[in-house]
């Protein structure tokens, strides 16, 4: 029960046989639609309707640049919270565990002179 059981694979044979049957049609012939009528009135050709350029600025109201600037501060003042809070902890740890080896020592060198 608690043997692993490894399947065993057979070996390629290499034969590769496709999933999808290509069928033939013998009705490629383009379908033929009603000629354009052909009129005798002079018409103007069609202009092409102008195309805005892009503009690779991006512009913003003073609203809205207040706003990125608001959120960049923001998230500056968040990233540099848990940068501080992290580096709390460390400082934190390092110190419990100096504190906890000093102790060590002089209890085993206490234990040591007893002897």
């Amino acid at each position: 029960m608690f043997q692993p059981r490894i399947p065993v694979n057979p070996l390629p044979t290499g034969i590769v046989t496709p999933l999808v049957q290509p069928t033939v049609t013998t009705d490629i012939a383009p379908h033929h639609t009603a000629d354009a009528v052909t009129c005798n009135h002079h018409h103007a050709p069609a202009a092409p309707a102008p195309v805005p350029a892009p503009s690779s600025a991006v512009r913003l109201t003073p609203a809205g640049l207040a706003v990125v600037v608001a959120g960049g501060v923001g998230a500056v003042l968040v990233v540099g919270t848990v940068l501080v809070s992290m580096l709390l902890a460390v400082a934190v740890s390092a110190a419990s565990v100096a504190v906890c080896a000093v102790v060590l020592r002089s209890l085993l060198n206490g234990q040591q002179r007893r002897r």
